[in-house]
């Protein structure tokens, strides 16, 4: 829980030193269940929901949400399967240890692109402090 919470808050730190609108981000673990959930002040409250999907559709595609491309009738499709929770654009990634995939983390609230970076940066900055760490 505490790798989570550090996740989210660089992702919303990183939005808020870029200069990004206010995000909301999102962990969950491998099954998708929602392990921290923030929302900078002043965010949409529509975009908490949106982080989490992101996050789903790391873990569902086993890569970057940004990164599916499928017809629009397929997205759809998935999209009425898993409640809403399949969104293909940039902002969630998986969370991995090496070949282990831990999580996901998804961000939203800005433009996509800012999006991804937000949740890229955190999770390198996750990274490089495990690594100080060890």
């Amino acid at each position: 829980m505490a790798d989570a919470d550090r996740l989210v808050a660089a992702a919303l730190d990183v939005g808020a030193e870029r200069g990004f609108p206010p995000l909301a981000a999102a962990v969950v673990d491998v099954s998708g269940a929602v392990i921290t959930l923030r929302r900078a002040d002043g965010g949409m409250p529509m975009t908490s929901r949106i982080a989490v999907a992101k996050a789903r559709t790391a873990l569902a595609t086993l890569g970057a949400s940004g990164g599916v491309q499928l017809p629009p009738a397929i997205t759809g499709s998935i999209q009425h399967l898993t409640g809403g929770d399949f969104i293909p654009h940039a902002g969630g990634l998986l969370v991995t240890d090496d070949d282990t995939i831990l999580g996901a983390i998804g961000a939203s609230g800005a433009i996509a692109t800012e999006d991804e970076q937000a949740a890229r940066v955190a999770v390198e900055r996750w990274h490089e402090s495990r690594l100080r760490a060890s």
